[in-house]
This record gives C-alpha cells, structure tokens and sequence, in this order.
C-alpha cells in the first residue's frame, strides 16, 4: 500500500484526453476534471508494480508498440491542486474556475506531480493518481508575443457604449 505522502514526478509530460472543465461525455460524469499523462515503459511497469491503473492506447500502425498512460483526477475536495500557467508575461496560479483554459492551450512543456489514494471497493483495491501540482508552458503564436506589452483592459462588468452619452 502506498503512502498518501508519496509522490510522482513527471518532467516534459505529454498529455491527453484533457478535461480540466470536468464536462460529461462517454467515460466521464459531470463535474470530474481529469486528463491523463503518456508514460515511458519504465514509468509505466513501476507505477503498475505498484498497483496503479495504468493503461494503454493500441497501437495505429503495425508494429508499433502500445503506449502506456495514466488517467490523473483533480479533486475537488480537501487541499486543491496548484495549477500554474506560464506565458512570456509570466506566471498565473488558476482557480478551478479558471483550468479549463488548458483543455485547448497548446503547450511547450508539462511538468506535474501526483500523489495516490488507495481504494478498495467490493473486495477489489487499488490506486487512483490525484494531481497535487501542475506547471504548464503555453506555447505562444507570433500575435501572442506581439501585442505581449499591451496592457489588459479594465473589466467593464457587462457596460455597454452609451452612443448618446
């Protein structure tokens, strides 16, 4: 059994299916934000010896290997995730209100920890990853990086020109 204070490292992540806003589909309930992170097979046979649920995308092509992964959840309960956004004007701690940015960002690079939380239901146990902090590098276009000095507006909170004003 592992220990709640154990952690895992991943520098340079890739990952996939994101759903940081936690929207309903197929294999997810509403309200559940989580994404998965593409292990190597070193990662991946150590975190399964562990009893973590890895998993593994079929290969697309013949003779291609499966490529292991690992569904991470952000929880909503107890001390939340850090989740750090980083762009050329700097760093940007994101609330859970505001993560779901990161479903359609295009990232330079990942790094992320996670922790474990050990279940047993049903006579069957095992281990479920929570994040406990994630970095991630927007990648900018150029108009990005271009008007990057322009400051931004103050909220105007829903005004509307008055054209007689």
């Amino acid at each position: 059994m592992l220990n709640p204070g154990d952690t895992v490292l991943i520098e340079g992540a890739r990952l996939i299916f994101r759903n940081f806003a936690g929207k309903e589909g197929p294999m997810n309930a509403e309200g559940d934000r989580n994404f998965c992170v593409l292990l190597d097979d070193e990662v991946a046979n150590n975190l399964r010896r562990d009893g973590w649920n890895v998993k593994e995308l079929r290969p697309r092509e013949d003779g291609e290997q499966p490529q292991p992964y690992l569904q991470i959840s952000i929880g909503r309960k107890g001390r939340p995730a850090r989740v750090v956004m980083i762009t050329s004007r700097g760093r940007t701690d994101l609330t859970n209100d505001e993560i779901e940015i990161l479903d359609w960002a295009d990232y330079e690079n990942v790094d992320l920890i996670f922790h474990p939380y050990n279940w047993e239901v049903g006579g069957k146990s095992g281990v479920k990853a929570y994040l406990k902090s994630l970095y991630v590098t927007i990648r900018e276009d150029e108009l990005d990086l271009k008007y990057n000095d322009v400051p931004d507006a103050a909220p105007r909170a829903g005004a509307v020109d008055d054209p007689e004003a």
